[in-house]
């Protein structure tokens, strides 16, 4: 497949305005894409590299390079090029990175640079996300969505299963199974903004403690363990103690779903940061392990030897989960068999009230029928947490791409400091209207101080409401806090920034 075909259609999807224009596009553009192209036009379209990462910094991205006049590249000769670029490593790997870098935007047109730009510095925001393209891959192959997203599921991979259907068609599905070792895609949860909600829309359930540490999923196939993230990378090597415990069930294959957590001397979860840091670090594992263990906190069980358990209802997972792993390593929970008696009503709020006094984050109510649907967010599971706001004003803002371009989209945030100016405290592109980015992009460039390739910075003037899941620490701001999950509320037009949050009362959130 030529690379432009697939930055048109990017742009095509990027303009439509509901998901089945933009599946239709996308079906459009797999029926042309050779089956071995397939893993990376979708992994593309989707605004992620196969790489990953390629090691090219904001500054040589934005170096003009004379496009081509004419389209000649190939999307696998991209794939080739941006792998080159990523294995540069050693004295001189800047420059050899650059380099690299200057000859493939150099043979790229116009279009295939901008298009590569926004996916290399990962700004391809276009709403051809993994969902779109399940069904785009069923209807390019002529195959039932549900089974597409059944195989998508157990294999992990839109990507794989689109390069399995494209060349063998649809029998190719049956394929597609649970396999012991190999991770599918964690079940979602939906939201409901309080418990009476949730227990309304689920019918007898259980209410489990929302733990605020890192999803994995852990597989053990007789003496082996391997543990995966929710993104599927594997982390086995670096969690001694996850293998240690879960090699001790009673069992010798089995598929666990769960959370890790840092304890403090109470058995309270330690910041987020510290989890992730802990689960993300190599150098020393065992110094690691031993300076900040993190325990495994399992609420699911997807296989138990030789049996799938996806079909099963969540009481009889459950079930099982009770069967085979320790309590002080299963959720708490609490089972609301009758969400209409009030008794039954008192004590899921109480629970809840329980769970955040406990530092956690809130609980997610679950159907007792519900089967796990891996990669789905549904109504089976519903999440309820506390949501904070705070009034912040807008320091700068960054041209957006797709609908987005012309319109300053991506909001650098601020609260009151104490002598008066305003300290950043993140950014966020969520929430925003087309009508809020109209009318945001005319009020910022009456507030403009400087124009950047980027965007503007500006004068304190917008106020902006914005809705946070939590506050971390952070050392890339100058607040040494950032904002969890930020998304744009409104735009607070009545107030002036002397009436924005300080930053105190971030920090006087942090955990």
């Amino acid at each position: 497949m030529r690379l432009s075909d697939l930055a048109r259609t990017s742009r095509e999807i990027a303009s439509a305005s509901g998901r089945t224009e933009k599946t239709a596009l996308l079906a459009g553009l797999l029926r042309t894409t050779e089956p071995e192209d397939a893993p990376v036009v979708i992994t593309y379209l989707a605004g992620r590299l196969p790489q990953r990462r390629i090691g090219v910094g904001w500054s040589t991205l934005t170096e003009r390079r004379p496009p081509a006049a004419e389209p000649r590249l190939r999307v696998a000769e991209v794939d080739a090029a941006l792998t080159r670029i990523a294995a540069v490593s050693g004295k001189g790997a800047r420059a050899e990175r650059r380099r690299l870098l200057d000859e493939l935007m150099g043979a790229a047109t116009e279009e295939e640079q901008q298009f590569l730009f926004r996916l290399i510095s990962g700004e391809l925001r276009q709403g051809a996300l993994d969902a779109v393209a399940v069904e785009a891959v069923a209807a390019a192959s002529g195959a039932p969505v549900a089974e597409v997203r059944q195989a998508v599921m157990l294999s992990g991979s839109p990507a794989a299963v689109a390069r399995v259907l494209l060349s063998e068609g649809p029998a190719a599905l049956a394929g597609f199974r649970l396999e012991v070792g190999r991770p599918l895609l964690p079940m979602l949860a939906g939201t409901a903004k309080d418990v009476d909600e949730a227990l309304d829309r689920t019918g007898p359930c259980a209410l489990e403690e929302k733990l605020d540490g890192i999803r994995v999923q852990v597989h053990r196939d007789g003496d082996v363990v391997r543990v995966f993230t929710r993104t599927l990378a594997e982390i086995t090597g670096r969690l001694p103690e996850v293998v240690a415990l879960t090699g001790a069930l009673p069992v010798r294959q089995v598929v666990l779903d769960g959370e890790l957590l840092a304890l403090d001397e109470r058995g309270r979860p330690r910041p987020f940061q510290e989890t992730s840091g802990r689960a993300g670090s190599t150098p020393d594992v065992a110094a690691g392990g031993t300076a900040l263990p993190l325990s495994p906190v399992f609420f699911d069980v997807l296989h138990a030897d030789g049996v799938d358990l996806l079909a099963a209802p969540a009481a009889e997972r459950r079930a099982v989960l009770d069967r085979l792993v320790p309590e002080a390593h299963r959720v708490r929970r609490l089972v609301v068999a009758d969400p209409a008696d009030p008794q039954g009503r008192a004590a899921a709020t109480a629970f809840a009230a329980d769970a955040l006094r406990r530092g956690q984050e809130g609980v997610v109510v679950k159907a007792l029928d519900a089967a796990y649907s891996a990669g789905r967010r549904g109504t089976s599971w519903l999440k309820v947490k506390p949501v904070h706001t705070l009034d912040l004003v807008v320091l700068a803002a960054e041209w957006g791409h797709g609908r987005r371009t012309g319109k300053l989209s991506n909001l650098h945030l601020g609260a009151r400091a104490a002598d008066g100016s305003f300290a950043m405290l993140g950014k966020t592109f969520k929430g925003l209207t087309d009508a809020m980015l109209t009318r945001q992009t005319e009020r910022l460039r009456e507030l403009v101080v400087t124009e950047e390739p980027w965007g503007v910075t500006v004068r304190p003037g917008l106020v902006v409401e914005v809705a946070f899941d939590g506050v971390q620490r952070s050392t890339r701001y100058p607040a040494g806090v950032t904002l969890r999950f930020a998304r744009v509320v409104r735009h607070r037009e009545d107030k002036d920034p002397a009436d924005a949050d300080p930053v105190t009362a971030v920090t006087a959130l942090l955990p």
